[in-house]
This record gives structure tokens, C-alpha cells and sequence, in this order.
């Protein structure tokens, strides 16, 4: 079975690869040296910190295998015109009922590296189906939980 492609901008690709040379070369270490200190202490049987040191490299294991398929299935998000809402296009919005909050900034990126706290929303997100494709000046329904939002399109940048 084929992996699903994994979409990133160059920055979340870097980022990616910078977090999995981490976990690789630094976190190995850390938890190799947890290892060697617990070992000293004796017996394994009844060693917390023998316990919690393998389960640490379990998970780091297991972060890493996540990473290099993330990396191995990438898909760099090629820059737009910023003439249409697309993947790695930043857009201002307004929402229609609650204008006086003033406008929102968001990048559209992949799932892997969405954070709403940061102003990254997902391609996938409601928010993010809605706008792609659209203009400037355009008007989208988003479709929430807690029902429809309108919001209109102030601005789109490469």
C-alpha cells in the first residue's frame, strides 16, 4: 500500500527534518546515558528508572519512524500568485457577523503542520476547504460545528 503524500511548505519541511536530526542524534544520547545510569543501579526487575528510560526510547523510536515517512512521503507546496487561495497562500479574512473583531490572518498549509495558534490551518480544516479556490473579495460559507460562518476574503499573498 502506498503512503499518502505528505503536504509541507519548505519551512515545515525543514522543520521536520531539523526535529527528526534531533531526535536522532541528541535524544538517542539522553536516553542511551538514562539507560547506562539505570543499569548501574541494578536490578532491572524492579527498576523505575530502568522502566521509564525504555519507554522513553520506545516513543522516541516511534516519533522517529513517524518523521522520516512524514519526510519520505513529502510533498513541497510550491509558492502561488496570491491571485487564488491555494496551498502555502496567506489570506486575510473577515467574519461577516463579528466585523468589529477586525480581520483574521491565515496560511494555508498541510495537516502536518497546521497550528491555528500560530495563524496555520489546515487544507483539510473547514475553514481551509472553504477558501481554497476563492478570490479576493469573495464571501465563503464555512461550515462549523456550531453552524454556517461567512467570512469575506480582504487578502491573499504568496
Amino acid at each position: 500500500m502506498a503512503d499518502k503524500k505528505v503536504l509541507v511548505s519548505q519551512e515545515g519541511y525543514d522543520e521536520l527534518v531539523e526535529k527528526l536530526n534531533n531526535l536522532k542524534s541528541v535524544k538517542r544520547l539522553e536516553i542511551a546515558a538514562r539507560l547506562k545510569a539505570a543499569i548501574a543501579l541494578g536490578d532491572l526487575s524492579e527498576n523505575s528508572e530502568y522502566d521509564d528510560a525504555k519507554n522513553e526510547q520506545a516513543f522516541n523510536e516511534g516519533e522517529i519512524l513517524e518523521l522520516e515517512a512524514k519526510i519520505r512521503n513529502a510533498q513541497i507546496i510550491e509558492k502561488g500568485t496570491g491571485e487564488v487561495v491555494q496551498m502555502g497562500t496567506t489570506v486575510v479574512v473577515v467574519d461577516k457577523e463579528f466585523e468589529e473583531d477586525g480581520p483574521e490572518e491565515y496560511k494555508i498549509v498541510g495537516s502536518t503542520e497546521a497550528d491555528p495558534d500560530k495563524g496555520r490551518i489546515s487544507n483539510e480544516s473547514p475553514l481551509g476547504q472553504a477558501l481554497l479556490g476563492q478570490k479576493a473579495g469573495a464571501i465563503v460559507d464555512v461550515h462549523a460545528p456550531n453552524g454556517i460562518i461567512q467570512y469575506e476574503i480582504k487578502e491573499i499573498r504568496a
